[in-house]
């Protein structure tokens, strides 16, 4: 479609039934083939024979993604009077019908980046529950500014981070950055369902984890402070885990480690596996390094590749940090290894141990943990740098862009000119 669109393709073209090839698209879930339309000048806004739009369409099928593409341009301003009315109630209602329609329903991944929702049969017609999403998204496009405890009951209508109406409607709270809106989140903290209360860790981290220097207002004592608090009082051990998460990658604050030690040994795994990062500090205090230590050899996999990130980052060539994470190189969990590979690799600790854990990772089935164990050896000038090359294999396209992999090509192809150079001037 994006050859087809370069070389002067008419992007309102009519397909065989009468109706504009984006109404195709749309039909298909394909989002990638609606953005590329709309963006080549597809009009959004043309009237059907049904009476709809092509963007009232994308409003009904139910995928965030396809209607994030065939939103267009400048909706704020397009969209005005009986035109915005008509979208938003068209919104709602299916969104409203969707949350208690009986019938399966089946999870798919909406688009490459917006998360996942549900599938289901409505009216006849198999559509895509992500109507939340694109009520809040709607909303503020025209600058509606719902109320922050109907957003929050909207995102955890699915009380999951990864689903479309989480993300939505945290991504507009974000965007409200005010007091106000600060403020009411806060006070979802104080929520009887634990649901809410993660939605509400969940903003609070994002307003810091996307806050810059000169950001009006900052809010990031105020909320260190009430994570602080928080952490104290939960009871709930998923929303205590998302709190000292939060806190403990986006604040600083002079009790976190104190209150992560006091967490080592909850009997959770989701509070244990975020205790790491309350304890990451440089230098790492004497009781800090011994809780990592110990969260290291724990028998969740989630909370050893957790102390592994924050040792391996805090290494100060102290052998028995040193020792743990060659272990954690041989770990039975692939993410552990995974993980234990980049913090060995990038580790300015050139010891022989470390060398040959690397080493032994070049075996790894997953290619970018090769690729990772080989950086770390040629950065130690290590003779296994070679083999650990020629096991990569043909790169995939996740490897692209990868620093590492770039570096390693670099290495090889010098090796090969001064290789050939050298064979060159021997056989003169």
């Amino acid at each position: 479609m994006e050859r087809l669109l370069d070389a002067g393709a008419d992007p309102d073209t009519l397909a065989e039934d009468g109706l504009p090839v984006l109404c195709l698209a749309i039909d298909a879930y394909a989002e990638r083939v609606a953005g590329a339309l709309t963006h080549a000048g597809a009009d959004p806004d043309r009237a059907l024979p049904d009476g709809t739009t092509p963007l009232l369409r994308a409003i009904e099928r139910g995928s965030y993604g396809v209607y994030s593409e065939v939103l267009g341009k400048d909706p704020g301003l397009r969209l005005r009077g009986p035109a915005a009315d008509r979208a938003l109630a068209l919104a709602r209602n299916r969104y409203e019908r969707c949350l208690v329609a009986p019938g399966e329903r089946t999870r798919v991944q909406d688009g490459d980046w917006f998360g996942h929702l549900d599938e289901l049969t409505l009216d006849g017609r198999t559509v895509r529950a992500g109507h939340g999403a694109i009520l809040t998204d709607l909303e503020w496009t025209l600058r509606l500014v719902t109320p922050v405890e109907e957003l929050a009951d909207r995102g955890v209508a699915h009380p999951d981070p990864d689903h479309v109406d989480w993300g939505s409607a945290l991504r507009v709270l974000c965007e409200r950055r005010s007091v106000r809106t600060w403020s009411a989140v806060a006070a979802l903290r104080h929520h009887p369902d634990p649901a809410h209360r993660r939605f509400a860790a969940d903003v609070l981290r994002c307003l810091t984890l996307f806050e810059e220097e000169d950001t009006t207002p900052s809010f990031e004592r105020q909320t260190s402070e009430l994570f602080a608090a928080w952490a104290a009082e939960e009871s709930d051990p998923r929303v205590l885990a998302d709190v000292l998460f939060a806190w403990g990658t986006e604040h600083e604050h002079p009790d976190m480690v104190t209150t992560g030690l006091g967490h080592t040994g909850h009997p959770s795994p989701l509070v244990r596996a975020a205790v790491p990062d309350c304890l990451d500090a440089s230098p790492l205090a004497p009781a800090a390094r011994a809780a990592l230590l110990t969260l290291a050899q724990d028998e969740d996999d989630s909370v050893r590749r957790s102390a592994c990130a924050v040792l391996g980052r805090r290494h100060d060539g102290s052998p028995a940090v040193r020792a743990c994470l060659v272990g954690l190189a041989r770990d039975p969990d692939d993410e552990v290894r995974w993980c234990a590979a980049e913090r060995l690799s990038e580790s300015d600790d050139h010891a022989p141990e470390i060398a040959d854990a690397l080493a032994g990772l070049l075996g790894e089935e997953r290619q970018l943990v090769r690729v990772i164990a080989a950086y770390g050896l040629m950065r130690r000038d290590d003779p296994r740098t070679a083999d650990g090359y020629a096991r990569i294999g043909p790169p995939g396209p996740a490897l692209e862009h990868d620093h590492r992999w770039s570096r390693l090509w670099d290495w090889h192809w010098r090796r090969e000119q001064e290789y050939g150079n050298t064979s060159a001037a021997a056989e003169q």
